[in-house]
């Protein structure tokens, strides 16, 4: 799925009031992460993430890993915190604009 500009503008403005729900450690990816991760972007569609690596290249293949197997698109990325959204196809909760 690929959001354009307007999209992904809404969606940083909806990921300011989130709280992690995700704390990735120095394990790096786990399978349990990743079905926690699952259960989450299942759930609330847009989620965010605190990552406790500190070198900078490191968190960059993180999360790039990470957007690759939850089939997720990376929303926006803050320090440490990474956003992330993935649309539910069952059941979308969040309405996105229109292009």
């Amino acid at each position: 799925m690929t959001l354009s500009k307007n999209q992904i503008k809404f969606l940083r403005g909806r990921c300011h009031d989130l709280k992690p729900v995700i704390m990735l450690g120095q394990k790096g990816i786990t399978e349990p992460l990743l079905e926690e991760l699952e259960i989450a972007l299942t759930h609330h569609e847009l989620i965010k993430i605190k990552l406790g690596v500190d070198d900078r290249d490191m968190r960059k293949q993180l999360i790039d890993e990470l957007c690759e197997r939850a089939q997720a698109e990376n929303i926006q990325v803050i320090g440490k915190m990474l956003s992330i959204f993935r649309r539910n196809s069952e059941k979308p909760l969040i309405e996105l604009p229109k292009g």
